[in-house]
């Protein structure tokens, strides 16, 4: 964290929740956490220069899209395979290697980060988290102070809780607390655990292998993904802040 946060030390509430209830109860400023692969994918998008960023939890909100606006990405997945009619699902490999993302629109749907986003009502303000951006969110966290913290792990398709955002959930908070997990020796046992379809051959076309390496590349983004509401369109934009 650079030095403006380190000496700073978040004292007030933070609570750790888990998959759709926990973002219908969020309160306070809250991160929705899904690392494989939302908002991995999200951030790779808006660095890359996309123009903007819409999440819907509506698949047919985002075909009628496309139907509208020919020149629109849709992507998105539903228990990370690609969606019937989308240009792509939810890697950010595939975002990267065959899309040329500058001034571009993508309309993003997803079965556990986006859903997050569209549950969490009760939330005064919406970031979507995940390892490339952590501790841009502890500084932002930090130095917004707001009086509660919810840190929602969004988990496999909002069934069940996953390593991955339970441990992007616990980074997070421990930045906040002014301590710093080394995440060293914890991110690579994901191969044989919870990122394991990553390496499967049968998953390549949903899971390619290069989107596990990705998703863990801790911190390499300073902005953080703001979700904010846009009545014009009746979605949320997500914005590079």
């Amino acid at each position: 964290m650079e030095q403006s946060g380190r000496n700073k030390i978040y004292n007030g509430e933070i609570k750790i929740l888990e998959l759709l209830d926990g973002a219908k109860e969020a309160e306070g400023l809250t991160v929705i956490i899904d690392v494989f692969r939302c908002f991995t994918f999200e951030a790779f998008a808006l660095y890359e220069g996309t123009k903007k960023l819409y999440v819907s939890g509506d698949i047919d909100k985002c075909l009628s899209l496309k139907k509208e606006h020919h020149e629109y990405i849709i992507a998105g997945e539903r228990d990370g395979v690609t969606l019937p009619g989308f240009d792509l699902g939810n890697s950010p490999a595939k975002l990267m290697m065959d899309f040329d993302l500058k001034d571009k629109i993508i309309i993003h749907s997803t079965s556990s980060g986006v859903q997050g986003i569209v549950g969490a009502r009760n939330a005064t303000e919406i970031l979507g988290g995940s390892f490339v951006t952590a501790k841009a969110i502890a500084r932002y966290i930090l130095d917004k102070n707001p009086e509660k913290v919810s840190l929602v792990c969004m988990g496999w398709s909002c069934i069940r809780p996953t390593d991955e955002d339970t441990l992007c959930a616990e980074y997070i908070k421990s930045l906040l607390q002014g301590n710093d997990i080394d995440l060293s020796d914890k991110l690579p046992t994901f191969k044989d655990g919870c990122g394991k379809h990553f390496f499967d051959n049968k998953d390549k076309k949903s899971f390619p292998m290069p989107d596990f390496f990705m998703c863990l590349m801790p911190n390499i983004f300073d902005f953080v993904l703001k979700a904010e509401y846009d009545a014009s369109i009746g979605l949320y934009e997500i914005k590079k802040n």
